[in-house]
C-alpha cells in the first residue's frame, strides 16, 4: 500500500519538478533589459554597453540597455524594484540611488535595502574635476581662489542630485571652503555636453565621460577624487594631495528586484562576473577609467550597507536635499 502511494505521489509531482527544471534551464528565455538611470554617453551608460555586448554573446540572448534618466537614477531604481522578478530586468545602479537617496528623500518610493537584491559589484573609480578651457584656472588652488573671488559664479555640473559627483563636489566645497554651486543634470552625458559648449564652467565627471575630451584638449582636468591618483589621469593630482583625508570614490553595481529567485540571481552573478573577468571587457572598462571589481552578491550586500551609513552622514552634514 505504501509503495503504491509513493508511486502515485511521484507521478503526481513529476510534472511540477519537470516544469521547475525547465524554467531554470531555459533562463533567460527572452531578451534581458539592463536598465540605466541616466542619459546616454555618461559613465553608467558606457559601462553598461561594454558589459551588455559580451553578456549577450555569452548567454545567447539579446541584452538591451534601457536608459531611464531622472532624479539622479532614482526613477530607474524604482522601476526595477517594481519589475517582474524573473531575472529579465536588472539595474546597473550608481551609488546615489542605492545608498544616498533614502537619506535625502523622505518619501522615496522604494527601499534599496529591502526592494533590490544585490547581484555583483561592477566597477569602481574616482571622479574628476574638469573645467572648460575658458576658465583661468590650471590648478585646484587657482580654481578655489577664482570661485571665492566672485561668490556665486562658479558652478559645477554633475549627473544628478545625490550622485557620486554631487557628493564629491559637496565634500570638496566643505573641506576647501570653496564658493561653488551645484547644477544637477539628468546624467553625465548632458553635463559634459554643456561643459564642452561652455554653458557651465566645471563638472565633477566620471572618468569615462571625461577621458576622451581631456585627451583631445577640449576640457582641462584639475584633480581626481580618489585616495590615490587615477590610472586614467596619472599626471593629475588628487584633491587629497591638497586636502588630506578627502576621498569620494564612485561605483556601479548590478541589482535586481528583491523577489528574484536565488538560482536566477546566482546565474546572473556567474555570468556577469565571467564577463567582467574577460580581458577585452576589462581593457575597455580600464580605458574608460573604470576598474572592474566583480564579487559575490553577499559581499555587495555588505558593501551597500556600509556605504549606506557612510554617505548618510555626509548627506546630513552637507544638508543635501532633493530639489
Amino acid at each position: 500500500m505504501f509503495r503504491k502511494l509513493s508511486v502515485i505521489l511521484v507521478a503526481a509531482l513529476a510534472p511540477v519538478f519537470a516544469t521547475a527544471a525547465l524554467a531554470q534551464g531555459s533562463y533567460p528565455s527572452r531578451p534581458i533589459s539592463m536598465v540605466v538611470g541616466f542619459a546616454p554617453s555618461g559613465g553608467t551608460d558606457i559601462a553598461a554597453r561594454i558589459i551588455a555586448r559580451k553578456l549577450a554573446e555569452n548567454i545567447g540572448q539579446q541584452v538591451v540597455v534601457e536608459n531611464r534618466p531622472g532624479a539622479g537614477g532614482n526613477i530607474a531604481a524604482e522601476a526595477v524594484s517594481r519589475a517582474n522578478p524573473d531575472g529579465h530586468t536588472i539595474l546597473l545602479a550608481a551609488l546615489g540611488s542605492l545608498v544616498v537617496a533614502p537619506h535625502q528623500i523622505s518619501n522615496l518610493r522604494y527601499d534599496p535595502l529591502r526592494d533590490l537584491a544585490p547581484i555583483t559589484m561592477a566597477v569602481v573609480f574616482a571622479n574628476v574635476l574638469v573645467v572648460h578651457p575658458s576658465v583661468p584656472a590650471h590648478s585646484l588652488a587657482e580654481y578655489v581662489k577664482l570661485a571665492n573671488a566672485k561668490p556665486g559664479t562658479m558652478t559645477y555640473g554633475t549627473s544628478g542630485i545625490g550622485g557620486a559627483g554631487h557628493l564629491a563636489g559637496e565634500l570638496f566645497r566643505m573641506v576647501a571652503k570653496a564658493d561653488i554651486t551645484h547644477v544637477p543634470y539628468k546624467g553625465g552625458g548632458p553635463a559634459m555636453a554643456d561643459l564642452l559648449g561652455g554653458q557651465i564652467p566645471s563638472v565633477f565627471a566620471s572618468a569615462a565621460s571625461a577621458v576622451p575630451h581631456v585627451k583631445a584638449g577640449k576640457i582641462r582636468a584639475l584633480a581626481t577624487t580618489g585616495a590615490t591618483r587615477s590610472t586614467s589621469f596619472p599626471d593629475v593630482p588628487t584633491i587629497a594631495e591638497s586636502y588630506p583625508g578627502y576621498e569620494a570614490t564612485n561605483w556601479y553595481a548590478y541589482v535586481a528586484p528583491s523577489k528574484t529567485p536565488r538560482d536566477i540571481l546566482d546565474r546572473l552573478n556567474r555570468e556577469i562576473v565571467k564577463v567582467l573577468g574577460t580581458p577585452e571587457v576589462r581593457d575597455q572598462l580600464l580605458a574608460n577609467g573604470m576598474e572592474p571589481q566583480p564579487g559575490t552578491s553577499d559581499a555587495l550586500g555588505r558593501y551597500i550597507e556600509r556605504e549606506y551609513q557612510t554617505w548618510g552622514r555626509v548627506v546630513k552634514e552637507a544638508g543635501i536635499r532633493a530639489e
